[in-house]
C-alpha cells in the first residue's frame, strides 16, 4: 500500500455521495470526473442508490468505477458505506452529500492509516437532523469546499475548519459543440422558423416556481408572438402546470417537454434560458447556458447573483413578481440588448470551465494525500460576484 504521509504515486480517491440519480449535485460530479486528468490519480464514486443508468454509465465510460449500495440487502446502508470506504482504501475521502457525510466523518477519523477527508458542500439549506449531525461532524474535515460563494457564506459550511469555495462549472468544449450545432437541435424538438426560444430545464417542483413562469409568459406571448417556451423536466407539480398552461390557452407558446436526455442541448439551442425559483443554490443551467453564450433571465436570488450580471451576461428580476420577469424577458428579446448579452455571456464562459476545475481538484487530492495539506485560496466565481446591481424588471 501507498503511504500518506510523504510522497504518492498513485492516489485513491473515494468520492462518496448519496445518490446517482439526476440532479445538480450529481450532475457536476459526474462532469468532474469526466474531464479529470486522471494523473496519478484514481476514483472510485460509492453511491447509496441510482435509480437510473445515465450517470453511472457515463462514469464508467470514463473509466471510473461505481459502488451501488442500493442492491445490497441486510444491514444498514450507512454500515454498508462505511465498511465499502475502508475495503477501497483511498488515500482521500471526499464526501458530497450532508447525511453521508455527517455518519462517515467520525468512521473515517477511526479508520487506521489516517484518511484524509473532505466534504463538498452543494446546499445552503439542510433539513434539522441533517443539520445538526452536519454541524457536529464537520470540523473533521481537512477540507470543506463549498460549490459558490453562497453556499461559503451560508449556515451549512459554518464550522468548516478549513472552507475554500470553488464553482465547479460544465464541460465547456461539450456546451460550445451543442451550441454549433442549435439549428439541428431546434429541429429535433420541431421548433419553428423564426422562433425566439426561451428554455427553462428544472424539474417541477414548488422551490423552481413554473406557476410564476407560465404567467409571465403570458404576458410575453401578448406582445412577442413568437415566443415560444420550452420546459424541460419532470416532478411532482408538472401536471398542474399544464393544466395552468392550458386553462391560459398558452399551448401554443408553452411546451411542457417531459424529462429531455441530455438537457444540456437544449440550454445550447436557446435564445434565453429562463428561471423564476423562489430560490437557487447555483443552478447547473445557469452554467451551462454562459457556456454556449447563451443569456439568462432569472429572478434574484440565492446564489444567482454570483453568475448572472445584471444587464452584461443577463437580467435580475424582483423575485415572486410575473410582471417584473416577463419585463426581463421582454427586455432581453429586443435585438439591440440581446446581442449585448449574448456577448457578455460568450466573455464568461471561462468562468464555468468545468475542465479548470476538475485539475484543481486533482491537485488538491494530490497535496493531501502527500501529507502537505495546502489550503487553497478561495476561487471566486467571476467579475461580478456578490456585485450584481440591484434586480431590476428591465
Amino acid at each position: 500500500m501507498c503511504g500518506i504521509a510523504g510522497a504518492v504515486s498513485g492516489v485513491r480517491v473515494c468520492e462518496v455521495i448519496k445518490t446517482l440519480d439526476v440532479g445538480g449535485a450529481e450532475v457536476l460530479l459526474a462532469e468532474r470526473l469526466g474531464l479529470a486528468p486522471q494523473d496519478g490519480v484514481s476514483y472510485t464514486v460509492v453511491c447509496l442508490r441510482a435509480r437510473t443508468r445515465v450517470l453511472t454509465d457515463r462514469l464508467r465510460k470514463a473509466g471510473v468505477p461505481v459502488v451501488n449500495l442500493s442492491p445490497a440487502l441486510g444491514s444498514s446502508p450507512y454500515l454498508r458505506l462505511a465498511s465499502t470506504v475502508r475495503r477501497l482504501r483511498p488515500h482521500v475521502v471526499n464526501v458530497h452529500s450532508p447525511l453521508p457525510a455527517g455518519v462517515l466523518r467520525p468512521c473515517v477519523r477511526l479508520m487506521p492509516h489516517r484518511r484524509r477527508l473532505m466534504s463538498t458542500m452543494h446546499s445552503v439549506h439542510l433539513r434539522r437532523p441533517t443539520a445538526l449531525l452536519n454541524r457536529l461532524t464537520i470540523g473533521l474535515d481537512d477540507v470543506t469546499v463549498a460549490v459558490s460563494p453562497l453556499v461559503a457564506r451560508a449556515a451549512t459550511t459554518r464550522g468548516a475548519r478549513h472552507l475554500v469555495s470553488r464553482v465547479h462549472g460544465v464541460d465547456l468544449a461539450e456546451q460550445r459543440h451543442w451550441a454549433e450545432r442549435a439549428a439541428a437541435t431546434r429541429a429535433d424538438f420541431g421548433v419553428p422558423d423564426g422562433a425566439f426560444v426561451v428554455v427553462c430545464v428544472a424539474n417541477f417542483t414548488w422551490i423552481k416556481n413554473h406557476t410564476l413562469l407560465v404567467r409571465a409568459a403570458d404576458r410575453v406571448v401578448r406582445r412577442r408572438p413568437d415566443a415560444l417556451f420550452l420546459l424541460a423536466g419532470e416532478g411532482e407539480l408538472r401536471a398542474g402546470v399544464a393544466r395552468e398552461v392550458a386553462r391560459r390557452g398558452l399551448g401554443e407558446w408553452v411546451r411542457i417537454l417531459g424529462q429531455v436526455p441530455n438537457a444540456r442541448r437544449l440550454a445550447a439551442c436557446a435564445d434565453l434560458v429562463v428561471l423564476s425559483s423562489h430560490h437557487e443554490a447555483l443552478p447547473v443551467v445557469i452554467m451551462e447556458a454562459l457556456a454556449a453564450g447563451v443569456p439568462v433571465v432569472c429572478t434574484a436570488v440565492g446564489g444567482v447573483p454570483d453568475l448572472v450580471r445584471h444587464g452584461h451576461n443577463g437580467i435580475l428580476t424582483e423575485p415572486e413578481s410575473a410582471e417584473a420577469l416577463a419585463a426581463g424577458i421582454l427586455a432581453a428579446m429586443s435585438p439591440e440588448t440581446h446581442r449585448r448579452l449574448r456577448a457578455g455571456a460568450r466573455e464568461d464562459a471561462v468562468v464555468v470551465d468545468m475542465a479548470s476545475t476538475a485539475v484543481w481538484f486533482e491537485d488538491l487530492y494530490k497535496e493531501l494525500a502527500a501529507g502537505r495539506p495546502r489550503v487553497p485560496r478561495p476561487v471566486e466565481s467571476g467579475k461580478g460576484t456578490g456585485k450584481c446591481p440591484p434586480p431590476s424588471p428591465a
